[in-house]
């Protein structure tokens, strides 16, 4: 039996049996989760391995690379230079970044950057990764890019670009890299354990990645034998022309082994940050309310960064999907724990969200990567939170 650490607070036991649960019945390797209600930690909790290869324990202090999750902190640092009037999400994005207007993108506005209207999900011609990590070659090769789509009429998940291109406004508004912008602006007001670009000193812990391959790959099934509601999807992995395909083939190559210490290094804000669960439900805690003294938005700026921007069909996932400007919200699939809920999943399952209404702030990190329909595990804790509420 997996060993469960950390500390629960009277009245969200229901939490720890469903942490225990994932590691005895759906898959965790190893894992962690917190919860903050109006501004304290009332679940705190880790288990298993950090290293398959090794053995090692997943300890207090363990990193995880949490994927797109990242776009939650990213977000965050957007709205934060919006709140202080660096940054107006309602002027052109060539405003900041002259070079943007290329290509008919003169008149997008950073808004539609962070919900995922600019149809810019992927390039013409991809870029070399390693000058991809570079960060500069990326941008001015999404500066130079035409949309795929008329920017504002419609939304689909920008899953690898919208780092660079959030990240980018970012860098040219704050004259920080937007990894330096978190650091200095939100982790260490925070004492946060979250990086994007994680420092050579801190590498030996984060944990190893577990990749599980499908039991049945549903790319290599006859079309009549795909469930009839998974048909648009497959149809769509299958081929490499499709939007589904090409927003994550941006780099040559297209796969990114995200343990390599380059990757991890490197600054991706929609997608390589790493940090504890801890930290995740700390910083989302600080959107909602006072955490030590510290709040990241006020009550006006939150509402604002949270206003829905596009719903409906997703041109990329082929599914529905809600963003407000940089945050997903809640949908039938990720329910959170209300319908004010906000935050951002990860690929494989980690999660990052906060529930103004019920004081709610919520982190889970893992290593072990599913993904899927059957892959339950950030879904039972949640549903943990919403009976310990009850």
């Amino acid at each position: 039996m997996t060993t469960i650490d950390g500390e629960v607070a009277p009245g969200f036991e229901p939490v720890r049996e469903a942490f225990t649960a994932n590691f005895a019945r759906h898959g965790d390797v190893g894992a962690a989760v917190c919860v903050y209600r109006h501004g304290r930690p009332v679940v705190d909790l880790w288990g298993g391995v950090r290293d398959s290869e090794t053995g090692h324990p997943w300890t207090r202090d363990t990193l995880q690379l949490v994927y797109s999750a990242t776009k939650g902190a990213t977000a965050t640092a957007a709205h934060m230079l919006a709140e202080r009037g660096a940054l107006d999400l309602d002027a052109p994005v060539a405003k900041y970044w002259p070079e943007f207007a290329a290509n008919g993108k003169a008149d997008i506005p950073v808004r539609w950057l962070l919900s995922h209207q600019a149809g810019l999900v992927a390039l013409d011609r991809p870029v070399p990764l390693e000058e991809a990590l570079a960060w500069h070659p990326m941008a001015a090769a999404l500066a130079a890019q035409r949309p795929l789509w008329t920017p504002g009429t419609a939304h689909g998940y920008h899953g690898r670009t919208w780092g660079w291109l959030v990240g980018e406004v970012i860098r040219r508004v704050s004259d920080h890299t937007p990894g330096r912008f978190f650091a200095d602006e939100i982790a260490t007001p925070l004492g946060l354990d979250f990086f994007i670009g994680l420092p050579t000193g801190e590498r030996h812990r984060v944990s190893r990645m577990v990749y599980r391959r499908p039991d049945v790959d549903l790319t290599v099934l006859p079309a009549e034998s795909v469930p009839e509601e998974l048909r648009e999807q497959v149809s769509a992995w299958r081929d490499p022309d499709s939007l589904s395909n090409k927003a994550y083939a941006v780099t040559d190559p297209a796969e990114i082994d995200f343990d390599s210490p380059e990757v991890q290094a490197a600054e991706l804000p929609a997608s390589n940050g790493i940090g504890t669960a801890r930290a995740l439900a700390r910083m989302y805690a600080a959107l909602i309310g006072e955490v030590d003294g510290v709040r990241l938005l006020s009550p006006a700026a939150l509402a604002s960064a949270i206003g829905e921007q596009a719903h409906g069909k997703d041109r990329v996932m082929l599914i529905p999907s809600r963003f407000s400007a940089g945050y997903m919200l809640p949908t039938e699939a990720n329910p959170m724990t209300g319908p004010n809920a906000f935050g951002h999943t990860g690929r494989g399952g980690s999660l990052g969200f906060a529930d103004p209404e019920h004081g709610i702030a919520f982190g889970y990190v893992m290593n072990h990567i599913l993904g899927g329909a059957d892959d339950v595990r950030a879904a039972s804790l949640v549903d943990a939170v919403r009976r310990s509420l009850a």
